[in-house]
């Protein structure tokens, strides 16, 4: 209180006004002529208000104007009674006049400030300090000066040049654990320079160890796990590492040093498989993703100068979004700044509703006993008329009825599927979560006691009897369905596919958009009148029943909604009047409008669909249609002849994806090896090429193949009028009737479109067609640059497209032009229906890379990606105790079946460097299973030697004239070549490869070489 008096009598007399409001208390106002100074005091809002009541306390008139004038008195109200103000009525403000917009801040940067120490993944700060104890009072400056800096989960910082004559406690920053890896000096290394330093903050994680460090002259790292405060379902740990590659490594160098990191980082994978992995660090033009081609980089600016030489690679694409910062000090480097954008799954995903039918012990007994006991006849007479059966009626009534009987003994529930949900987390461990939480809420210690030691026994229990439940899949090697399912509980290498908008207003203009092609169809379908004499097809009940019981229980049901489980489990009491119903169906030529019903289930291409095209539609049909199906093809291709259509690839017994690829490559290299010669390749796309059959067309065809009349009539049948609705969950669209195209969920349709197109074939001796399906490739041999036979031959191909109702997609269509020629010159566009073919560097045939100069470096890269990521898989396999042969079947089911995918195409001639690669893969494989492997080398030798034997002892084989015998009859032929890109390829192996055996095997006699016959393309409907 003095002190306030002195300072109010320091102040003049004419500039300041003394206002009592008590005997002892006084406060001082400054006033001047262009401010009011007030005194650093802080009152409370009861204090003034107390000042106010105080009745002792009145004001002259001169003070009381003074203090209006400056705002520091309340206004008197203008009535002793004042009446209560109306409510006040709210209007809704323009954008442009609100002051502070709706809503909140949002963003990565908004979630990092709102919690700092609680992320997903730790926000990092990554600098290259060059000397760490000259730049410690920048970094400080840094935290101190940034609050995002400052609540930094981790700091990486290379080139620390830090030796074991600075302790620890010099380079310490506050609330920040250190783990430092100095330069070691070892023989051919610098005494000075590198080492890492990783700073951790103790906000975000206290149970940090170092649990790799590593120096040589070529690589220095440092690998520290941490078990976070929080830490996101999905992951078990953070595995931060460290690196500095010394600028000096040249491309020799900088390989060793990578294939050092990937050996230690795949061991840390391997004993952690459901961690988080974060490299970071300065690698000077090293790219770790030629070692690591799935692993993901988030640096996207330059750090030093205009190159990027400091990385963050995570395995989650999109995990951060990069800052710059400023230098730290004189170093040459800025500082980086990532933010973590990854979401969790839980915040991701939302939870999913699904109805499941559970079968209860002894319901498949009883709903054998039902149909045993049924009298299956009278659904027949019931159906007939005039002596005639109405098939509709016959088909509906007993699918109608077995639903009815599969409802009676089986149970439908409604569970909850959550994308992070812990398989062992069982409806008994929910309940006894659910019991904790109220014991919680009641404030009872005992009961609280008691629940919280229940539940951890229900969890330890659970665990259990998931274990036990795994470990009873791997008891038995040879059962395959068992194995494959535990190994899918463990690892999830097959998550489920994404799910689109159930609305019905979407549903619906999918449905139309599906049903698209059936615009273009003017053609009537009119059955033609079976000839006297004509057989119709018969099934016998043994080939029925064995259909039926042969049925994989697990497949969807189809429209009709009768499990695949029904039909295998009661195959002996349902084969009878399935029979009839089947036999009926061929003599009527009929097919009931139940059988040929199709679900569409679209399923997004993409996690963003923005059109329709991006929806893939999934096609579900009745399962008995399936049966059905299958013995009708049995006989199409029994009356088929072996030779039709050589060239056609697919749905052909010996006949594989390899085989294709090698005769257009063979084809192609041997004209290559001609002087002055190149060889344009057209890789045709078709636009929904299954959908887009005519019925009627195809008929004619099948009866030039020579197909009786009454099974062409019973296709035709089976093609048109067919129902198609659209679903997504419980919603389901609109049915179209469809009379265009043959669904991709049935068994006929891909044998169908074979025989629409088997005649088209080349007009020319210098093209040639390999077909595969619907992916067609026209291989254009060309010499003395005269394209005019390649052109006629596309033009040709492309009238016949149009005549058959087949829509080339120019877009997607691609072309690649092979020359090896010195004097190289300017080719020419390819047009189709006016528009220009895209010509590129490389493309994708068959699931294999062909690229213009015809090496095989992007095929194995692309192979070395995609088996990088099923390591993952075989490590949780490893971790979960799984015996080595199960391990093993796991890598030869997903890993070895990509490394040597086609391999009989390819490994013969590829380079070193390429073989290299993916064998390292094998190496890693073979550290985590802990068994030796075959290496790719034994594996192409061995598939090599069977693939030419097959080749060689099939006579309807278009490529088997090159596996002549001599007159000796114990070597082959040899094919000559000149370069060594013909001899290296698959037929030239494969000669000698059997030339090489001790002794040959007995082979047919061979046929006069058909392999560049052809005929001319024959016009529609001849």
């Amino acid at each position: 209180m003095a002190a306030r008096a002195h300072g109010a009598a320091s102040l003049s007399p004419d500039k300041t006004v003394f206002l009592c409001f008590s005997s002892c208390k006084s406060q001082c106002f400054c006033t001047s002529s262009s401010r009011l100074s007030v005194f650093k005091r802080v009152y409370s809002r009861t204090f003034l208000l107390n000042i106010g009541r105080n009745k002792l306390f009145k004001l002259n008139s001169a003070d009381a104007k003074e203090l209006n004038d400056l705002s520091l008195l309340r206004r008197p109200t203008q009535s002793p009674t004042p009446t209560p103000a109306p409510r006040p009525q709210w209007r809704r403000l323009k954008r442009r006049e609100r002051k502070q917009k709706r809503g909140k801040r949002g963003g990565i940067r908004a979630r990092q400030a709102a919690s700092p120490h609680k992320p997903a993944i730790p926000s990092i700060v990554l600098a290259n300090v060059r000397s760490l104890d000259n730049k410690l009072d920048y970094i400080r400056l840094l935290c101190s000066s940034q609050r995002n800096v400052k609540d930094c989960c981790v700091f990486v910082f290379t080139e620390t040049w830090l030796s074991d004559s600075v302790p620890d406690r010099a380079i310490q920053l506050d609330q920040l654990t250190c783990y430092r890896a100095d330069r070691v000096v070892v023989a051919g290394s610098k005494t000075r320079g590198g080492g890492l330093c990783i700073y951790i903050n103790d906000a975000w994680c206290r149970d940090a160890v170092a649990v790799c460090k590593y120096c040589s002259p070529v690589l220095e790292f440092m690998v520290i796990k941490c078990r976070p405060f929080y830490l996101p379902r999905e992951y078990t740990a953070i595995l931060l590492c460290a690196v500095y590659i010394p600028p000096s490594s040249n491309g020799n160098n900088r390989s060793e040093a990578l294939n050092e990191l990937y050996q230690h980082i795949s061991e840390q994978q391997t004993a952690h498989p459901d961690a988080f992995l974060i490299v970071a660090g300065d690698f000077n033009h090293a790219d770790l993703k030629s070692v690591f081609p799935k692993i993901q980089q988030h640096i996207d600016f330059p750090t030093q100068g205009n190159n990027t030489l400091d990385f963050v690679y995570t395995t989650q694409k999109g995990a951060y979004k990069a800052f710059p910062l400023p230098h730290l000090g004189a170093s040459d480097h800025i500082t980086v700044m990532l933010m973590p954008a990854y979401r969790p799954l839980v915040k991701v995903t939302k939870p999913v509703r699904k109805q499941i039918q559970v079968w209860p012990e002894g319901s498949s007994e009883a709903l054998q006993d039902c149909f045993d006991t049924t009298d299956w006849s009278m659904f027949k007479q019931a159906a007939t008329y005039n002596n005639t059966t109405d098939l509709q009626e016959y088909a509906e009534t007993v699918t109608a009825y077995i639903n009815k009987c599969t409802e009676d003994v089986t149970v439908t529930k409604t569970i909850t599927v959550r994308a992070n949900q812990k398989p062992w987390m069982t409806g008994e461990v929910y309940r006894l979560l659910k019991a904790r939480n109220v014991a919680f809420r009641t404030g009872d210690e005992a009961s609280l006691k008691t629940a919280r030691a229940n539940l951890s026994r229900g969890i330890r229990e659970a665990k259990r009897q998931y274990s036990r439940g795994i470990s009873h899949h791997f008891k038995d090697s040879r059962d395959t369905r068992s194995l494959w399912r535990g190994i899918q509980t463990i690892t999830d290498h097959k998550p489920p596919p994404q799910t689109c908008d159930s609305t019905i207003s979407l549903l619906n203009e999918l449905n139309t958009f599906f049903a698209r092609f059936e615009v273009q169809n003017s053609t009537t379908a009119q059955k033609t009148p079976p000839p006297p004499g004509d057989q119709v097809m018969t099934l016998s009940p043994d080939n029925v029943r064995r259909s039926l019981s042969r049925i994989n229980a697990r497949k969807a049901p189809g429209p009709d909604n009768i499990p695949g489980r029904v039909l295998r489990d009661c195959a002996v009491e349902l084969t009878d009047v399935f029979t009839d119903i089947f036999n009926i169906s061929l003599n009527q030529a009929v097919v009931p409008t139940c059988f040929k019903a199709t679900t569409i289930i679209p399923v997004p291409k993409k996690s963003s669909p923005s059109c329709f095209n991006d929806y893939r539609p999934v096609a579900l049909t009745p399962i008995l249609m399936k049966c059905f199906e299958r013995l009708v093809m049995q006989h199409i291709k029994s009356v088929l002849p072996p030779s039709l259509d050589p060239f056609q690839f697919a749905y052909r017994p010996n006949r594989l994806t390899d085989d294709a690829i090698s005769t257009a490559l063979h084809s192609a290299l041997t004209h290559l090896d001609k002087k002055g010669s190149y060889v344009r390749m057209l890789f045709i796309d078709f636009s929904s090429a299954f959908n887009t059959i005519i019925p009627q067309q195809l008929t004619q065809k099948l009866v030039q193949l020579g197909l009786n009349t009454s099974l062409c009539n019973w296709l035709l049948d089976f093609l048109t009028g067919r129902p198609q609705a659209v679903r997504v969950g419980s919603n389901t669209s609109s049915t179209i009737i469809l009379n265009t195209g043959a669904p991709q969920g049935c068994v006929l349709s891909p044998l169908l479109f074979t025989l629409l197109t088997h005649d088209c074939t080349p007009s020319h001796s210098s093209n040639l067609f390999i077909k595969f399906a619907d992916d067609t490739t026209v291989v254009g041999l060309i010499s003395k640059r005269d394209e005019a036979d390649y052109r006629s031959e596309v033009s040709r191909l492309a009238v016949w497209c149009r005549d058959n109702n087949l829509s080339l997609n120019v877009e997607k269509t691609k072309e690649i032009v092979v020359d090896f020629r010195r004097a190289h010159t300017q080719h020419a566009p390819l047009t189709i229906n006016g528009a220009s073919v895209e010509r590129v560097s490389s493309t994708k045939f068959l699931g294999v890379h062909i690229t213009e100069d015809l090496s095989w470096t992007n095929n194995t890269t692309a192979l070395a990606k995609k088996s990088q990521q099923r390591l993952y898989f075989l490590r949780k396999l490893r971790r979960a105790r799984a015996p080595a042969p199960i391990t093993y079947t796991f890598y030869r089911g997903t890993i070895e079946s990509i490394l040597t995918s086609c391999i009989t195409v390819w490994f013969g001639a590829c380079n070193a460097s390429c073989q290299k690669t993916l064998q390292r893969i094998v190496k890693a494989a073979e550290r985590i299973i802990g068994v030796p492997l075959p290496s790719l080398q034994d594996i192409y030798s061995t598939r090599l030697t069977k693939k030419a034997l097959c080749i060689a002892a099939d006579p309807s084989h278009p490529m088997q004239s090159f596996f002549s015998l001599l007159p000796s009859g114990r070597r082959l032929r040899s094919l000559q070549a000149r370069t060594s890109r013909l001899k290296d390829s698959f037929f030239h192996q494969a000669v000698r490869k059997l030339n090489s055996l001790p002794a040959l095997p007995p082979l047919p006699s061979s046929a006069p070489q058909t392999s560049c016959t052809v005929t001319p393309i024959r016009p529609s409907g001849s």
